[in-house]
Formats: C-alpha cells, sequence, structure tokens
C-alpha cells in the first residue's frame, strides 16, 4: 500500500500543481495585454479614419487632455489598485487602452500602415523573446531593476526637453535608449510577475496580480514599439 503522506510524492504533487498555476497566471496577464493592445490598436485605427474626430482631438486645447490623460490614468491605477475592486481596476484598464488609442491614432496619417505593421511584428518578436528570457533565466534581474527605472525616468526628462528643442540627432539617440530600456524592463517586469505569483490568492488579489502585471507589459510593448517605430518607421 503507498503511503499518502510521504513527503517526497507530496512536494512533487504541490510542484505541479504550482507550476500550473503559474502557467494559467501568466496566460491570464498576456492575455489582458494582449486584449489592452488590441483596443488601444483598433481604437488608434477606427479614429485615425474619421476626420471629425481627428480634428476634435487634435484642436487646442483638447489635444493636451488626450495626450496626457492616459499617462496619469496608469499612474492612478498602479497607485490605488491594491484598494480597488478587481471589477474596477479592470474597467479603468479598458477605459485607458481606448484613451491611449484615440491619442496614439496620429501614427496611422504620420506612419504607412505597411511600415507601422511591420515594426509591430519585429516589436512583438523582440518583446516575446526577451519576455521569455525574464521567465525562464535563474538570473535575479532585481539588481537591474533600479538602475533600468533610473534609466527611464532620465528619457522621460530627456523627452520633455527635447519636445521644446524639436532636435532630430537627440532625437534618435533617446528612441535607440528607450528601445534598449524597455527590452530590458519586459525581462525584469516578466520576472517580477512571475515572483507576485501566489498559489493561495484569492481570486480578487491574483485577478489584480494579473492586471498589474498585463499594465506593466503593456506599457513596455507600447513604448518599445513607438520608438521602434520612430526608428524605423517610414513617414508618409
Amino acid at each position: 500500500m503507498s503511503n499518502s503522506f510521504d513527503p517526497i510524492t507530496r512536494n512533487a504533487s504541490s510542484s505541479v500543481d504550482i507550476d500550473a498555476g503559474l502557467r494559467a497566471h501568466m496566460q491570464r496577464v498576456y492575455n489582458l495585454m494582449a486584449l489592452g493592445l488590441s483596443l488601444t490598436g483598433l481604437t488608434a485605427y477606427l479614429t485615425s479614419q474619421s476626420p471629425a474626430m481627428m480634428n476634435l482631438i487634435f484642436s487646442e486645447p483638447q489635444v493636451y487632455l488626450f495626450m496626457f490623460a492616459p499617462f496619469i490614468m496608469a499612474m492612478f491605477l498602479m497607485a490605488r489598485l491594491e484598494k480597488m475592486s478587481f471589477a474596477s481596476a479592470q474597467t479603468l484598464f479598458w477605459v485607458y487602452a481606448g484613451t491611449m488609442g484615440l491619442s496614439l491614432s496620429c501614427i496611422f496619417l504620420t506612419y504607412t500602415e505597411q511600415s507601422i505593421t511591420k515594426v509591430f511584428f519585429i516589436t512583438a518578436g523582440m518583446f516575446a523573446g526577451t519576455s521569455l528570457y525574464g521567465y525562464t533565466t535563474k538570473t535575479d534581474l532585481s539588481k537591474f531593476g533600479s538602475f533600468l527605472l533610473m534609466a527611464l525616468w532620465g528619457i522621460i526628462l530627456a523627452m520633455i526637453v527635447n519636445w521644446f528643442m524639436q532636435s532630430g540627432p537627440m532625437q534618435i539617440a533617446i528612441s535607440i535608449l528607450a528601445v534598449l530600456i524597455f527590452t530590458g524592463l519586459t525581462a525584469y517586469d516578466t520576472q517580477m510577475i512571475k515572483e507576485w505569483y501566489y498559489a493561495n490568492d484569492d481570486s480578487e488579489t491574483a485577478g489584480k496580480k494579473a492586471l498589474l502585471g498585463a499594465l506593466n507589459l503593456y506599457l513596455d510593448f507600447l513604448n518599445m514599439f513607438l520608438h521602434m517605430l520612430r526608428l524605423f518607421g517610414d513617414r508618409r
């Protein structure tokens, strides 16, 4: 008769359960991210096909609202996620993704659709490979996280300065550095999402963790894509 209390059997069973749960959690994160990106892309494309909507969005003063609203919403969601219900947080995530689509609709007027598609698939390949590395590596990437976040704030400051300077060479340098930073952040965030997973979380907590992970990866992918587009996109 087999011993049902055998620690080896019990530990092996527990490991299998955790692995299955982690895979399901990561799939949920990627699905949320993909749906958010799809909503952003669809909203951007449909808006770009409506001259009336484009005039409404990109006329002053509302252009500044659509420019800064997504950033404010993302910061608010990250800061308040723990105190919000999962349903409320998920609704805000969808609103955020749609608003981001409105603000990015101009890329369809700035770049050719062929180059947008090309850069999207290049970015998707880079993202998939880097995220897979972050998921599978045994190296602790947290030691790089602080450096990458500081570099990110440096890039944001440089972008604000260049908004006034309008320097082409500086924009190229910013985009190159941004692609490298967000590539690193993709691996780091993926490992952090994996570390956040806890098999005994209730459904509300697990949902919030998945949503936060999806938001982080959404931002990594989108920023990588936009800076790649500035580097390699064909302007109209």
